[in-house]
């Protein structure tokens, strides 16, 4: 199956064995002095690694792989200690891993009952379960996702003609205007039929990418239908290539303009376009800006 997993340029792994301490899932070893992959049904593919890398030796790539097996994973890791096992399932719930969360609480209650689940964190959207002793089911992520009728995701256009001079809400005199002509702005949450995608100019920006830069507003999202996603920290990114898609095919938006970071982790948003550009039936100008850490562009070309 194709799924999204880690890769590494050993060219660039410099041996110091970091990636290895912060992937709970044990799916690295160090081998011959370099960071590998033991087993893709270890990983999650939500790239726990990355940031531990001081070469940027890791990033994440979309192939073929073997499916990520949680009971296999909560078997390798068991040994290891309750905190492995509570710090892996945490990291599963911070990035919305429901079901994977619930395989391994169930595994866990009925093979390791001395694990205290109570620890566990429940920021997932949850309801109580009838067993007291098993954690907070995560149930309402997809239907969040998919609008589920939650108010914050009530689809809503604030400007007719998308270019800034609609203003249904003026700012304050002295402050600068927001250019968002649009509600939910979140990848999951976007519809890719909304009216201010038809044949609009699209923004598709990394989610740090705004708070980077002092001009995002008036130099880059200014007249243009936006989308926010994280690359690294989102999942089902899959959905994300379906909408895009969408976009290009069925709303025949005119240009797509894709912004990242220049962080290694980043280029995975880039790469979805790219995909979304090659399956969808009509052509459309992507255009790939790289943004610095302070707020700077890197790099801006068509592609």
């Amino acid at each position: 199956m194709k799924r999204t997993i880690i890769k590494i340029d050993e060219d660039l792994c410099n041996g110091c064995g970091l990636c290895v301490e912060g992937c709970h899932e044990g799916a690295l070893q160090m081998i011959d002095g370099k960071a590998r992959m033991i087993s893709d049904l270890y990983c999650d593919g939500l790239g726990a690694c990355i940031p531990e890398c001081p070469t940027g030796a890791i990033t994440l790539e979309e192939r073929e792989a073997e499916p990520y097996d949680e009971i296999r994973v909560l078997e390798r890791i068991l040994p290891k200690g309750e905190s492995t096992v509570l710090a892996h399932l945490n990291h599963l719930i911070d990035h919305n891993q429901t079901e994977f969360v619930e395989q391994g609480v169930k595994y866990l209650k009925k093979n390791a009952p001395h694990i205290d689940l109570s620890k566990l964190k429940t920021n997932m959207n949850t309801k109580e379960m009838n067993d007291r002793e098993m954690i907070k089911e995560a149930v309402a992520s997809a239907g969040l996702a998919q609008g589920g009728g939650c108010p914050g995701s009530r689809m809503m256009n604030f400007g007719n003609q998308g270019n800034g001079d609609t203003d249904t809400n003026p700012a304050p005199s002295g402050s600068q205007p927001s250019e968002l002509r649009q509600w939910p702005v979140q990848m999951h949450l976007v519809n890719p039929q909304a009216p201010y995608f038809q044949k609009a100019d699209v923004l598709l920006a990394a989610d740090c990418v705004a708070f980077s830069m002092g001009d995002f507003h008036s130099k880059h999202l200014k007249g243009k239908g936006l989308a926010i996603a994280c690359p690294k920290l989102d999942h089902g990114k899959d959905q994300y290539l379906e909408k895009l898609v969408a976009m290009i095919d069925e709303a025949r938006i005119n240009t797509l303009t894709v912004m990242v970071m220049e962080v290694p982790c980043c280029s995975g948003l880039l790469q979805l376009a790219k995909k979304a550009a090659d399956k969808a039936g009509r052509k459309v100008p992507v255009k790939a800006i790289t943004v610095s850490l302070q707020g700077s562009i890197i790099q801006e070309e068509w592609i």
